[in-house]
């Protein structure tokens, strides 16, 4: 693998962010916490919707959801981290800090 990154200019590049476990809250909360800080990881929209909006699929996270926002937003601060919804990937970010 390393081969291919350096015949095509990619050893340099940052890694992609990793999959954490979104199975449940339980779960994400577990991967979080083994996410080094500084760095991110992300949950599909459909992961992200099981454990945190009552709205369809389409419908979850946007304007007329504020509850899922408000209960996604209030783990992820819990969890030291910041979210971002990313629609056209179908993901949501969560990036670790330091209080």
């Amino acid at each position: 693998m390393s081969l291919l990154r350096k015949l095509f200019g990619t050893s340099g590049n940052p890694p992609d962010a990793t999959k954490l476990d979104g199975t449940s809250e339980a779960a994400l909360g577990g991967s979080l916490s083994a996410l080094p800080v500084g760095e991110r990881g992300w949950i599909t929209f459909a992961e992200a919707r099981t454990s945190f909006s009552t709205k369809d699929a389409e419908y979850a996270f946007g304007e007329t959801d504020d509850d899922g926002r408000k209960a996604i937003e209030s783990f992820a601060a819990r969890h030291q981290s910041v979210i971002s919804f990313m629609p056209v990937e179908r993901r949501v970010y969560f990036a670790r800090h330091d209080d």
